[in-house]
C-alpha cells in the first residue's frame, strides 16, 4: 500500500516503514507528524484520488532528528568586468519513517 503525500511544496510517494528527507518541519526528533494533505492512496483494492486532497486520509511518520544537506555552490561571474561572486547554501531538512497509512470515511 502507497500514498502520494505533499508536505513543504513537495510531492513523495511513500509506503510504510520507508524513511525520507524532506523540507524541514517544525517537529522535534522523537516525535511524531501527521500528514493530511494526502493526494492519493493505492494497494489495497481501487486506487483512491483526491481533488485536490483526499478527506479523512492522513499517513502517520515518526521525526528521526533533522539535518542540512550538501552544500551547493552558486559561482557568478561577468565578463571582462572583475565580478566575482561565490555563495554556498545547504538546504535544511527533516528525516522522517513513515508509521502507518490511513484511508478516512
Amino acid at each position: 500500500m502507497y500514498a502520494i503525500i505533499e508536505t513543504g511544496g513537495k510531492q513523495y510517494r511513500v509506503t510504510s516503514g520507508q524513511r525520507l528527507q524532506v523540507e524541514k518541519l517544525d517537529a522535534e526528533a522523537g516525535g511524531e507528524v501527521v500528514f493530511d494533505k494526502v493526494l492519493a492512496v493505492s494497494g489495497e483494492g481501487d486506487p483512491r484520488f483526491g481533488s485536490p486532497y483526499l478527506a479523512g486520509a492522513t499517513v502517520t511518520a515518526d521525526v528521526l532528528g533533522a539535518g542540512k544537506a550538501k552544500k551547493v555552490l552558486i559561482f557568478r561571474q561577468k565578463e571582462r568586468k572583475g565580478m566575482r561572486r561565490l555563495r554556498g547554501h545547504r538546504q535544511p531538512y527533516t528525516d522522517i519513517k513513515i508509521k502507518d497509512i490511513r484511508i478516512g470515511g
